[in-house]
């Protein structure tokens, strides 16, 4: 009777002493790591006449390369590009309206004081581009920079009608008559703010890629008569000017377009082939640009 019991209780004993392997401890999953925040681009594009055409280059670069701006302020030429990318274009449609472009169709000549191009044509082409919509319903938000007359104070357009505000801030003393609203007198935004780099900031920037297509002063040529100086000094003036503003933008393009004249429109495919090509230089500044936002948001 014993020795039955003893053979009944060996499979349990031998399963008493049976050992287990160790459960490995349970390893956590990779957690992958936060994709990092895109900084907010913004465009400060800058005046210079039929040079502005270089903008579109350059914003067919950035929007080539994934680096597509979302806010938008522009000074004199910059401001009527400025206003049509903000509406909605991209810099496919900007190059073809550029090509479309007539001439006629933005300058209405006029005997009257204060300048010889009035700028309602320019204001009513731009309203027509933009559908009517007025500054605050733009699809990206945009600025158009001018020069109260009377004050000489920088005004930031960003509400109402935008023909408007673009004529204001393309208003160059001598060549247009200043442009009225709201009882006050506005003229170019190239006499204090050459290229809006701040406007782009108060826009709500993080980043300002500033684009530059302003005539350098050539100070081999001053005896050239009393316009020549006069343009010289104004020429001087803006650059100075200028140099303060763009020192507070992130990265400054400048499309080499000095060869262009301020009223040459049949050079503007190679104005839009330079402002290619600075951009795509730009490149890696832009880069680095970002890098150094986003090691700061850490």
């Amino acid at each position: 009777m014993q020795r039955r019991s003893l053979l009944l209780a060996l499979p349990l004993l031998l399963a008493a002493c049976t050992t287990t392997p160790d459960t490995p401890p349970a390893v956590a999953a990779p957690v992958p790591p936060k994709p990092l925040k895109l900084p907010r681009i913004g465009i400060a594009l800058g005046g210079g006449a039929a040079k502005g055409f270089a903008h579109i280059g350059v914003i067919k670069t950035l929007e080539g390369q994934g680096l597509t701006p979302a806010v938008v302020s522009g000074t004199s030429a910059g401001s009527v590009v400025g206003a049509l990318y903000a509406s909605g274009m991209n810099g496919f449609s900007l190059q073809e309206q550029s090509f479309a472009l007539d001439e006629a169709r933005v300058r209405d000549l006029t005997l009257g004081s204060g300048g010889l191009v009035k700028g309602e044509k320019l204001q009513e082409y731009v309203n027509e581009l933009v559908k009517n919509r007025t500054l605050d319903k733009m699809v990206k938000p945009f600025a158009a920079v001018a020069t109260e007359l009377d004050t000489g104070r920088r005004v930031a357009f960003k509400r109402g009608n935008t023909g408007q505000a673009v004529r204001a801030s393309c208003s160059i003393p001598g060549v247009f008559q200043p442009t009225l609203v709201n009882g006050k007198r506005f003229v170019d935004g190239g006499l204090v703010s050459p290229v809006p780099v701040d406007t782009a900031r108060e826009l709500g920037a993080d980043i300002v890629i500033a684009v530059d297509i302003s005539t350098k002063a050539d100070y081999g040529k001053t005896n050239e008569g009393m316009l020549a100086i006069l343009n010289q000094t104004i020429i001087i003036m803006g650059q100075k000017l200028g140099e303060q503003e763009l020192a507070r933008a992130d990265v400054v393009i400048r499309p080499r377009v000095g060869s262009i004249g301020s009223a040459d429109f049949e050079q503007k495919h190679n104005a839009i082939l330079e402002g290619e090509r600075a951009a795509q230089a730009a490149l890696p500044a832009i880069r680095a640009a970002i890098a150094r936002w986003q090691a700061a948001q850490k």
